[in-house]
């Protein structure tokens, strides 16, 4: 019977049998097994008892990125206050990476942020700003780059801030379509010096934002997906989680970005936040892993005024610069 459930929310063999050995680590067995859109790195559903609360499997073929995020994600429970699912197994069969987590209830932020009240949207982008400081100020590297578990450890590329930002800037900049050409030579001018002095690598939780969020009664219940984690300045994540809170949702932004960093700056000082960093965190933003153009707004816009979007985004960080 588990096979046949299975099989309706993970599309190959070894998927399957990665999940049903998760479930196996769990009493009871399902009675419903449903496929979430949780990215496309890794596929994820979840799991329905008659006699237990239901729990969320995830199964991905990249063995690093899910043992990684396992271990993030309990390192988070511990040392902060952001509310993440707890981890109740995590392994690998058959060169497929499982893990398993309690389900957290709660309502889609991304769909309810853009129409909440004014009030209850700049309380929720605080918290955003607040919680991204908390995690600055609990994981700190030697270096920047990808994040990896190491003997139980958390380590970085440990590569030169500099040299790194580069290149992750360089990257996200020839990333986007055509219609980004007038601007790419002027992106790839500003990214091309290192914006800033070195500084210390913290935590980069690079899709830091309220489509990753669930919310009841105005409150965050759960932050979800946390795979592939980065070590970067604290200046590129807020100019990132920033972009994806306030310029998301609504025509004037101002009033979320200075709501964001005054809870941030209730933990520590806010860094100085330079046309680099935007640029960087804008393009990063406007394609997706598949190489396509993402859409802002809730409901979603089309893909010409996505594109008209995030080139505004661009000529306005160029323009500060």
């Amino acid at each position: 019977m588990i096979e046949s459930l299975l099989a309706t929310a993970f599309d190959a063999e070894p998927l399957r049998t990665a999940a049903a050995v998760a479930l196996d680590t769990i009493d009871g067995t399902p009675v419903e097994v449903v496929p979430i859109d949780r990215g496309r790195r890794k596929q994820t559903a979840v799991a329905r008892f008659a006699d237990r609360g239901p729990v969320v499997v995830q199964v991905c073929t990249e063995r690093t990125w899910l043992r990684t995020e396992a271990a993030l994600l309990g390192a988070i429970r511990r040392q902060t206050f952001v509310p993440v699912p707890p981890v109740l197994a995590a392994g690998t069969h058959g060169g497929v990476a499982y893990m398993l987590t309690a389900y957290v209830a709660g309502d889609d932020l991304h769909e309810v942020f853009a129409s909440t009240g004014d009030e209850t949207r700049r309380d929720l982008a605080r918290w955003f700003g607040t919680a991204l400081a908390r995690l600055h100020e609990a994981f700190r590297f030697d270096g920047h780059g990808r994040l990896t578990l190491s003997d139980g450890t958390f380590v970085s590329d440990g590569r030169d801030w500099g040299a790194w930002f580069r290149e992750y800037g360089r990257r996200a900049i020839d990333r986007l379509p055509s219609e980004f050409d007038p601007l790419r030579d002027d992106l790839r001018a500003l990214v091309a010096v290192s914006p800033g002095t070195d500084p210390v690598a913290r935590l980069f939780p690079w899709d830091f934002r309220p489509g990753n969020a669930l919310v009841a009664d105005n409150s965050i219940t759960a932050v979800l997906d946390w795979e592939a984690p980065l070590a970067a300045a604290p200046a590129l994540s807020i100019a990132k989680s920033e972009y994806l809170v306030a310029d998301w949702y609504v025509t004037d932004p101002e009033p979320l970005r200075r709501a964001f960093r005054d809870g941030y700056a209730e933990v520590r000082a806010v860094p100085t936040i330079r046309a680099a960093h935007r640029v960087v965190a804008i393009a990063e933003s406007a394609v997706d892993s598949a190489g396509d153009v993402t859409n802002p707004r809730y409901p979603p816009v089309g893909r010409d005024e996505s594109v008209a979007f995030h080139r505004a985004s661009l000529e306005e960080a160029l323009t500060a610069g």
